[in-house]
């Protein structure tokens, strides 16, 4: 004997997938949810008449004529079944439908069938047909964590579902048969050939005029795509990934987590500005393929303000940001020097800046620098600042191309490195998380602090579930980071002169790198706050197009960045028993600051 519920539609009100998990910003307010219930009832009498229509059309037409299960339906599907010898139609009904929804699981038996349409004839004598309609049209699945007809026109459209159009009504009730597969985002075109069968359909009922028919059909389904102005889209996706792996899907979106992440919403929004405008800019100029990411860490902690992944998130979700591995031409380079001076070498000393041939791999090579010209001697200090490749080369070859890459490795980059003439100009891959943190050592003092996104993960009681533990650790002296540190600021005390108007009241040091054939473009800079990478090339690395110099594309999106963000400090902390002195940048001997080619360095 079956036992028959009094039927309680308050139950899809109290029923709940779970307790979202908030993520949070460095300053602890709410950044974004990762949820799957969203539901926002509407009053029937909300509806308009066309979107009401259009499920009727499509789900069950005589709705307002049967007492809860269709007879005729029933015969209809056994017949289309049989004659396609597989099962092409279903035959239950809107309040069949719903009191699936409200008590039956999805097994496909007899006598989970038979319990359907006994409720549902319950349902129908206990309850109005409008009553119903109302509480299946608020609570059906339309996809994406959507529940009811509210929620997914706000989400498709941005708009109430009292101001949608024809052909969106239909487009909502084309996606009840399988919201995976007609997912307005991902299948388009499937989705609108299941639209216009509706809108053929509710004409065919008198639902819809021919005129309006027709007119719903030429229109072409468009949804609201991620929006660009919602902060951090590549971000979110990588927090997802990372999320779901350590805690799970079901915890990650209905376990209560609070995630504490290390975002600046500010500079986040700041850093999407900035490089999409440039990037923007050179896919004019340049070619359409160009794209790149950028990263900015806190200094003294490591911990990521702003990571932009890329131009356009919804036509591309690889998070260059973490997942590209590109070339890094000339940014290695302090590495080479860091080493040197490590080893005993002082930048004062001077090499020969001048056409060599090398064996290389089985072949010679001949390197030049970026212009094709030489200048004879020049100090190191000269050497990295105006970043000739000549003297790199020599310089590495003389330190030993293992002391190099011992180093490279305390600075945590992965490689693999070749041992070979052509590492000094950063003939090695490395991801954009790499380069910052390498690039950091030389702003933090010579201590290395991995760049990482999350603080920590609490449960919904607020207990603590998992806390960052942070890589931290000094991989070179601290005079040794302070010289090399000094240079690179000589370095960007060139790009201060040509822009007079930068407006950056702080000390910066930087360093550019290009890959051959403008492949890839770097710029890597740190304030006593931030230290910033952004790169730039084409995700098939061809060529960008010529003299597409960091100068040029790289280094505007960081000077437009940090413009925008305070800087806490405007001096490096370097070791108080460095003492500057000024050379003579060719030759290496002490000078006046006011002499040509004067450049300071720490003695």
């Amino acid at each position: 004997m079956l036992d028959y519920p009094w039927v309680d539609f308050g139950i899809l009100e109290r029923h709940t997938h779970g307790k979202p998990s908030i993520v949070l910003d460095s300053g602890g307010k709410e950044w974004f949810r990762f949820q799957l219930d969203r539901r926002e009832p509407v009053s029937l009498a909300d509806v308009p008449d066309h979107v009401i229509n259009a499920f009727l059309a499509a789900e069950d037409w005589q709705f307002f004529r049967h007492p809860g299960v269709s007879l005729r339906g029933i015969m209809r599907s056994i017949l289309a079944n049989f004659w396609h010898g597989r099962r092409v139609q279903g035959a239950s009904t809107i309040t069949q439908q719903l009191v699936k929804l409200l008590f039956l699981d999805s097994q496909k038996t007899f006598t989970r069938k038979f319990r359907e349409q006994i409720y549902s004839l319950l349902v129908e004598r206990q309850f109005t047909k409008e009553q119903i309609l109302e509480t299946y049209l608020n609570n059906i699945y339309l996809g994406s964590g959507i529940y009811g007809v509210q929620a997914a026109s706000q989400r498709f459209w941005g708009k109430d579902i009292s101001q949608l159009a024809v052909c969106e009504g239909a487009l909502l009730a084309a996606i009840i048969r399988s919201p995976a597969n007609y997912c307005p985002v991902r299948h388009t075109q499937r989705v609108q050939q299941r639209r216009d069968l509706i809108l053929t359909t509710m004409h065919r009922h008198n639902f819809i005029s021919q005129q309006q028919c027709d007119a719903a059909r030429a229109t072409p389904v468009t949804v609201n795509l991620p929006a660009a102005g919602v902060c951090g889209l590549h971000l979110r996706e990588t927090l997802r990934l990372m999320l779901e792996q350590m805690f799970g899907r079901q915890e990650l979106y209905g376990g209560g987590l609070t995630i504490r992440t290390t975002i600046n919403t500010a500079m986040q929004e700041a850093a999407e500005r900035a490089f999409c405008q440039q990037c923007s800019r050179m896919r004019e100029s340049l070619s359409p393929a160009i794209d790149g990411a950028l990263l900015s860490i806190d200094v003294a902690t490591g911990e990521i303000r702003a990571a932009v992944g890329g131009y356009d998130f919804s036509s591309s979700k690889f998070n260059r940001a973490f997942q590209a591995c590109r070339q890094v031409g000339s940014v290695f380079k302090p590495l080479v020097y860091a080493a040197a001076i490590e080893r005993g070498f002082r930048f004062s000393d001077t090499l020969i800046d001048e056409p060599i041939e090398l064996a290389q791999g089985g072949s010679w090579w001949r390197p030049k620098n970026w212009d094709s010209q030489f200048s004879g001697e020049i100090t190191l200090a000269r050497a990295l600042a105006y970043s000739c490749n000549i003297v790199a080369i020599k310089t590495l070859l003389m330190v030993g191309v293992e002391w190099v890459i011992a180093l490279a490795e305390r600075c945590r980059m992965r490689g693999p490195f070749q041992p070979y003439p052509s590492l000094a100009l950063g003939c090695v891959d490395g991801s954009l998380s790499e380069v910052v943190g390498m690039f950091n050592v030389f702003a933090n003092d010579g201590v290395y602090v991995e760049p990482h996104l999350l603080l920590w993960v609490k449960d919904k009681w607020g207990a603590k579930k998992w806390r960052c533990t942070l890589d931290r650790q000094r991989v070179l002296p601290s005079h040794v980071s302070g010289r090399v540190a000094k240079v690179l600021g000589t370095g960007f005390q060139r790009l201060r002169r040509r822009y007079v108007n930068c407006g950056l009241d702080t000390e910066v040091i930087s360093k550019t790198g290009t890959t051959n054939d403008w492949r890839t473009c770097w710029f890597v800079g740190a304030t006593p706050t931030l230290t910033t990478a952004v790169y730039m090339g084409r995700d098939d690395n061809k060529p960008m197009g010529s003299n597409a110099y960091p100068i040029r594309t790289t280094f505007p999106v960081w000077l437009d960045y940090n413009r925008y963000v305070p800087q806490a400090v405007s001096s490096f902390s370097y070791d108080p028993e460095l003492m500057p002195i000024t050379i003579n940048s060719y030759t290496g001997k002490r000078t006046h600051k006011s002499a040509t080619d004067a450049i300071t360095i720490f003695a």
